[in-house]
């Protein structure tokens, strides 16, 4: 019997922390197609209050279990067409908890090519395979003798074809399987070893080359990068299990006996069937398996690394924004000359230029003049610098120039860009500034996203902005699934001023997608300004529902109605009027004034059908209007002099940004053209399990160099506050460990001019996996 919807309720609650209720609830609005962000921020009475980090889970985990519910009545379907469903089987198939006990279980009943079992039992051997199960004590090869025919010559094809029938009846026992798998996953070690003359060619996988540990602790980062290298043809990896068992009966050969009781010490017909398991196992079971485990930990690795990338990609779409302010985009490059965008405060380019102050013009005083009329004529207060090549000397010319400038001057600010060069090929930056060189359009990402960049990231692939480990190896389906929620989340969790948005965001927003977006900004542009959120539902074929989903998320300042540019939902500005109305206020009077609304008794407005959460969310609206959940703006100042990998010294305290966090530590951006790793055992003065703990990307951190290695173009860094505890030191759990290989491949970023950084803990890290072997 297929599990009911409260069952599938029961099966989330319990992994997510809620209440069945709760979990029917939003299965409920889910169904009708409410967005997590909706229901997370507008039906917190129905939902009691789950946020959106448990209804992604909940999304997730309701589609695995229908698509688990639709796999399970076709298989009882197909099994009762072919009339072999019993009570027992229908029993097991009920109780299968994941898709895979449910394939354990269909296994026998598959249509399947015709195998050498099939073929045994055409040729009249299964009661043969079924005597010598039955009958111990009799000799197996006296059996064989009364099946002789034309097709069975003599006792050993007779013999051949039940073992083969008997294999594949061993292999298609579901318990049993269960059994060997998770001995498996207890016991299996995965053991990884260079193709023979592959050593030259694929050394940046040597760490690999002769390296074993236990399944069930590889971690993300190593799974993958041993995975590479076995696609990239350097290297094989094999699964071995109780190899270092003496018994000359390894434990899976004896489950298997015990599975049908063969007896160590039983007849002839026991001995027969003890080969017959040894067989099973070599031909059939240990391969099905190693398959099996090769692939959950294919999806494990691939599942960790794609949280890190959307955990990272959550942080940088949430930095802080600079803000409203003239910014000029510098965007590096030496042959070619730096780009160089002006935009004003609202984004909009203004000016371009091209300067070439290095080899091999060096023409340093044109490039000078040009920037110095550039930021006096738009009066820029900020100057974004591209962390590419010829970044830190781009960097200087823009502060020698400032140094010149009279009050007030602009400030510079170092940003990433990853992924700008993706977004000025791309379509959205050809509508956006179809008559603007593409190697210009860089500088104006760069600038923008300086200014706000959640809006400007997100015209941007997520993959491509470069904050993930293994990216480009993971399921590309799921990897893209899962940033898109990120974006989503992030997106209507800051809310978008519907009058500037571009295209991009809006289609970000709870109930819109591209097209309605786009319909959105045609409307915009063909009748003016957006004075009400009401004036949607005049946009073509943006309904009711539409309106619904999407109107608290979309902001109007300095319209008819002071409650569009807050975050009050239009379906409650009834309730909001009510509590304005008790103070006996104007509205735009009371809003921010935070004693006032401090001294309202929330309960006193709760109705049958607004209820306490959504009282609660419209006072600190109300409070605070348009609270954006972003931080503070700030900045890493740079070390002076300290341009290059070779001006870097062991001790030296540096301020930087974080650029990255994997499983094994953070990489840091002090301004050398390399990132430092700051490994998770040298994170703070006590044990850190998960670097997330400590920091995210875009954080402004103060580091000390620990260890510098140009040559191997490697910085480990330290935010320990205590010197001599710097350097890493003493085992560390497997989740947090990692070989310099690791690191060097883990954060491939190749939207960078320069490489990214390897991190310098080779010995260090290298002893530590050698203690955990």
């Amino acid at each position: 019997m297929a599990a009911t919807s409260d069952q599938i309720a029961q099966i989330i609650a319990r992994e997510i922390a809620a209440r069945p209720a709760q979990v029917n609830a939003a299965v409920g609005l889910l169904d009708e197609g409410a967005t997590v962000p909706f229901i997370a921020r507008y039906r917190k009475e129905a939902t009691g209050g789950l946020d959106d980090t448990q209804l992604r889970t909940l999304e997730e985990r309701l589609s695995y279990l229908r698509e688990l519910e639709q796999r399970r009545e076709s298989v009882l379907k197909s099994i009762s067409a072919q009339g072999k469903l019993t009570d027992e089987l229908s029993a097991k198939i009920a109780a299968a908890a994941t898709k895979a006990e449910l394939e354990d279980l269909y296994l026998p009943y598959k249509t399947k090519r015709r195998t050498k079992a099939e073929i045994a039992r055409e040729r009249g051997l299964g009661p043969l395979a079924e005597a010598i199960l039955a009958d111990r004590a009799s000799v197996p090869a006296e059996l064989a003798a009364r099946f002789l025919s034309a097709d069975v010559p003599d006792t050993k094809a007779a013999l051949d074809g039940a073992r083969d029938i008997l294999v594949e009846t061993f292999a298609e026992n579901a318990d049993l399987i269960g059994r060997l798998r998770a001995h498996m996953q207890a016991h299996a070690v995965l053991r990884a070893k260079v193709i023979d003359g592959k050593e030259e060619e694929g050394a940046k996988f040597r760490d690999y080359f002769d390296h074993s540990e236990r399944w069930a602790n590889v971690p993300s980062h190593r799974a993958l990068a041993m995975l590479r290298g076995r696609n990239e043809e350097v290297l094989s990896l094999d699964l071995d299990v109780d190899a270092d068992d003496p018994a000359p009966i390894k434990p899976v050969e004896r489950m298997i006996a015990q599975a049908y009781g063969i007896s160590a010490a039983g007849g002839p017909g026991d001995a027969f069937l003890r080969d017959v398991a040894r067989w099973a196992w070599r031909v059939k079971l240990s391969l099905h398996l190693s398959i099996d485990l090769m692939t959950a930990m294919t999806e494990r690795a691939e599942e960790e690394a794609i949280r890190v990338f959307a955990r990272n990609l959550k942080d940088l779409l949430l930095a802080a924004p600079a803000g409203a302010r003239a910014t000029m985009g510098l965007d590096p490059g030496i042959r070619t000359g730096v780009k160089v965008a002006v935009v004003d405060q609202t984004g909009k380019l203004i000016a371009t230029s091209t300067v070439y102050p290095f080899q091999p013009r060096n023409d340093i005083t044109g490039a000078s003049a040009e920037l110095a009329h550039l930021i006096r004529k738009h009066n820029v207060e900020l100057i974004a610098i591209g962390n590419g090549t010829a970044s830190r000397e781009t960097e200087k010319l823009a502060a020698d120039v400032i140094s010149a400038l009279p009050a007030p001057k602009p400030k510079t600010v170092v940003v990433s860009e990853a992924g700008a060069s993706v977004y000025s090929a791309s379509a959205t930056a050809a509508a956006e500034m179809p008559d603007v060189d593409v190697s210009l359009r860089g500088a104006v990402s760069i600038a923008r996203r300086l200014q706000d960049p959640l809006a400007e990231l997100v015209k941007i692939e997520p993959k491509s902005i470069g904050v993930g480990q293994y990216q480009h190896d993971v399921d590309q389906g799921r990897l893209a699934k899962a940033l898109d929620a990120v974006v989503e989340d992030a997106v209507n969790a800051v809310g978008v001023d519907l009058n500037t948005a571009s295209p991009s965001l809006l289609a970000r927003i709870s109930g819109l997608g591209t097209s309605l977006a786009e319909a959105i900004v045609a409307h915009r542009n063909a009748v003016g300004a957006f004075k009400s959120r009401r004036q949607l539902l005049d946009v073509a074929r943006l309904g009711p529902r539409t309106f619904e989903l999407s109107a608290g998320f979309l902001r109007i300042t300095n319209g008819t109605e002071p409650l569009d540019a807050s975050s009050v939902h239009p379906e409650a500005y009834g309730l909001a009027k009510k509590i304005i109305a008790s103070c006996g206020r104007d509205v735009r009077a009371l809003m921010g004034d935070s004693a006032a609304l401090k001294a309202l008794d929330p309960k006193v407005f709760v109705d049958e059908r607004f209820g306490l959460p959504t009282v609660k969310d419209i006072l600190a609206e109300l409070e605070k209007p348009a609270r954006d959940p972003r931080p503070e703006f700030k900045t890493a100042t740079f070390a002076d002099g300290v341009n290059d990998m070779k001006d870097l010294v062991p001790g030296m305290l540096l301020e930087g940004v974080v650029t990255n966090v994997a499983a094994f530590g953070a990489f840091v951006d002090i301004g050398v053209h390399q990132d430092g790793l700051v490994h998770v055992s040298a994170l703070a003065d006590r044990f850190v399990k998960d670097p997330h703990e400590v920091v995210k990307a875009g954080d402004v951190v103060k580091v000390r160099v620990v260890e510098v290695d140009v040559k191997r173009k490697r910085i480990a860094l330290t935010m320990r506050k205590d010197e001599g505890a710097a350097r890493p030191s003493g085992p560390r759990p497997p989740q947090s460990s990692a070989s310099p290989a690791d690191v060097r491949r883990a954060t491939q970023q190749p939207q960078k001019s320069a490489k990214p950084a390897e991190g310098a803990l080779a010995a260090a890290l290298a002893e530590a996996m050698r203690r955990q072997k």
